[in-house]
């Protein structure tokens, strides 16, 4: 057998010995207290080196005897599982690192099956770092011995869900046959949801009504019923594996600590998003991009909710609209009204007080009227400032100062405006700054124009550009199919209102860059790297003689992190994403015009398909150029307000927004279909949804 039968005492599964995980590893003792405990537990021994016990019966006789006794005279097969002391723990389950032999029938199968597990022990320790080896050769290893059952329904079943960090929650997979079918990834099962009382969210897939449920209400009942019994044993939820026999009766196979468990937020948590800004603030911005531009986009968007009687004031004093998550801007869902209420009623019902409504619709009738005669105005300041600032080179580092902090000032408004005239005024014609400025780089690359040349006598070109401190970006190259350029006079309210924003934001980067060019800088030598790690306080502060801060040779830049959840919640500052639900079909969003088209997914990277359904999570600017010919646009965030969805509007494309796990559940090369009334995103070509941690586990242990 690999060691001599003498070194191997046996341990019955139902005696207090086998409860000690030091003894029987903790599979056998998990299994040993839920049969003391009276949980449908199969009957079984424990095989474990003699010294780890002083009286169990030890030698070949009592290894005989024990498999001879659960065998039976017919020989009924068994399964030989490893128990380790390393695994099924509360920090690691090390599922799939041992052997497990199944149908092991006849004495020569039983001991090859028990040498097969002893020796994935040592085959485990091999791998460990020669520090972290134990000096036992069968490193804490033990032996489970139990009948096979052929389970006619098996799975695994989470106490809790360990995605959503939820313990109200019951999350089943379940095949037909045993649960090694599911385990080891051949096979996706049916996943349920339940809650704790057993009562059914939802099915994945859906089971077909009228069909064969693969779980009826009695083994549903049954699996709830067990779910809590091995929580009240073990003292928190567990994951466990399960089948049911030919008689309908449940067994237990296996019970462990569910690991991996997510934290969930408070419940009181914002619901933060990046959709209504990323527009805008697409990329990672750095500590003064921070402050110059989503510090200001903050306040004007408050002023709006303000003015709208969007939003309590007190909690506008309080909660900022706009704030940074690893760099990246984030709204509050809630205050700018981008998810429906929480309760059916209040969709139809506001519940705002009956003063602050009629204070807002009075507000709101007046400013209707107002307000493109007062965009027009501000927008006329704006245009007169940046034509009357002289070039940076030419001007006195104060100057600068004041330029780049009549920006912050100025940014301010144009944001609340803008948010209002999307909300009061609607798109007017329908044109797009970004639809402008295509046709415009269309004419200019045929005319064999450079990027400098074209920004130069077209400014309109920077809506193509996200907003940087840093190097300026290239413009794209292909524009595809476009109109013709009618000027920006002829761009709608809101479109005019935005272009002034891009185009305050490039004045105050032109003059940051100007100030790192000069190198000297409050007493000390500061390049742009350095310059954009500052606080717009500290760049004050330094001008005005305070110095620069001690520790700004110690900052490092914020690194290029990926994107935000659609809509997330933050934990110890953390985003945690927000599941979708309610959602109706899973791929159903919000239909943002365009019509009905098919095609096939592409993340706007590599090759482009033949008939391309861009797939992103939010709707960023810079792909205006990819829009001409696409087929269908898919968007896990965002608005059907928003400038691309506009665009997308214009080009005929059909666009879905707010698609939940769109990136994900459909990669490149999925076979899609689009429809921009109803906003329902389907796949064509049959496949299935990737698999959840639920149904995804590794090989069984």
């Amino acid at each position: 057998m690999g060691i001599e039968a003498d070194q191997l005492a046996v341990v019955p599964l139902d005696t207090e010995r086998a409860k000690d995980s030091a003894v029987t590893g903790a599979k056998a003792a998990h299994l040993a207290r839920a049969a003391v405990a009276g949980l449908p537990v199969l009957p079984g021994f424990v095989l474990v080196p003699a010294e780890r016990t002083g009286s169990a019966p030890a030698g070949d006789e009592a290894l005989r005897r024990a498999w001879r006794e659960l065998a039976g005279e017919d020989g009924r097969p068994l399964v030989v599982r490893s128990s380790s002391t390393h695994e099924d723990t509360e920090e690691s389950s090390m599922a799939g690192r041992f052997a497990s032999v199944l149908d092991v029938r006849g004495w020569e199968e039983f001991t090859a099956a028990v040498r097969t597990v002893l020796d994935s022990a040592r085959r485990v320790q091999v791998l460990h770092p020669p520090e972290r080896r134990s000096a036992d050769p069968l490193d804490g290893m033990a032996v489970l011995v139990q009948p096979m059952l052929r389970a006619v329904t098996g799975g695994v079943m989470f106490g809790a869900d360990p995605v959503e960090g939820r313990e109200d929650r019951i999350l089943i997979s379940a095949v037909s046959g045993g649960p090694d079918r599911l385990v080891d990834g051949s096979t996706q099962g049916v996943r349920y949801q339940l809650t704790r009382f057993g009562r059914l969210i939802r099915t994945e897939p859906a089971e077909q009504a009228g069909s064969a449920r693969l779980l009826g209400r009695r083994e549903i009942t049954g699996l709830v019923r067990l779910a809590k019994k091995t929580q009240r044993v073990f003292g928190s939820p567990q994951d466990v594996e399960f089948g049911f026999d030919a008689d309908g009766r449940l067994w237990l196979f296996q019970a462990r600590p569910i690991t991996a468990m997510a934290v969930r937020p408070p419940r009181d948590a914002r619901l933060l998003g990046p959709g209504p800004v990323a527009e805008t603030l697409p990329g990672v911005l750095q500590p003064l991009e921070e402050d110059l531009w989503a510090v200001p986009m903050s306040h004007g968007l408050t002023l709006a909710l303000d003015i709208a009687g969007a939003a309590p004031r007190r909690h506008l004093r309080t909660l900022p609209v706009v704030t940074t998550v690893d760099g990246r801007a984030a709204a509050d869902l809630h205050l700018l009204g981008a998810v429906p209420a929480a309760h059916p009623l209040l969709r139809f019902i506001n519940p705002a007080p009956g003063a602050r409504r009629v204070s807002a619709a009075w507000r709101v009738g007046r400013l209707r009227s107002a307000l493109p005669l007062l965009a027009l105005d501000l927008m006329a300041d704006v245009d007169r400032h940046l034509a009357d600032l002289p070039a940076p080179q030419q001007m006195l580092t104060g100057r600068i100062l004041d330029a780049v902090s009549w920006g912050r000032a100025v940014l301010s408004p144009l944001h609340a405006q803008e948010s209002l005239a999307g909300a009061l005024l609607g798109q007017g014609s329908g044109a797009t700054a970004a639809g402008e400025a295509l046709a415009e780089l269309a004419e200019g690359r045929a005319r064999g124009l450079s990027d400098h040349q074209l920004l130069a006598r077209h400014p309109v070109l920077f809506s193509l550009l996200p907003p940087t401190l840093g190097e300026r970006g290239a413009l794209p190259e292909r524009t595809g199919v476009t109109g013709v350029p009618r000027g920006v006079g002829a761009l709608p309210v809101r479109e005019g209102l935005r272009l002034r924003i891009r185009w305050v934001q490039e004045m105050q980067a032109e003059m940051v860059r100007e100030l790192a060019a000069r190198r000297c800088f409050g007493g000390g030598v500061v390049g742009l790297p350095r310059l954009v790690l500052l606080r717009w306080e500290e760049l004050n502060r330094a001008a005005d003689g305070g110095g620069l801060p001690s520790d700004l040779a110690e900052r490092v830049p914020r690194p290029d992190s990926p994107a935000l959840p659609a809509a997330f919640r933050l934990v110890d500052g953390r985003p945690v994403a927000e599941l979708a639900a309610g959602r109706g079909r899973a791929g159903e969003g919000q239909g943002a015009g365009g019509g009905f088209g098919a095609g096939t997914a592409w993340d706007g990277h590599g090759d482009r398909p033949e008939h391309p359904v861009l797939v992103v999570r939010a709707l960023d600017p810079a792909l205006a150029p990819l829009l001409p010919g696409l087929a269908g646009l898919v968007a896990e965030t965002g608005s059907v307000l928003s400038h691309l969805a506009v665009l997308a509007r214009e080009y005929r494309v059909p666009t879905a927004v707010g698609v939940p796990g769109a990136v994900d559940r459909f990669p490149p090369g999925t076979a899609l279909s689009v429809d921009g009334g109803s906003g329902v995103v389907e796949r064509t070509d049959g496949g299935a949804p990737p698999r959840t941690p639920a149904s995804g586990k590794g090989a069984a242990a």
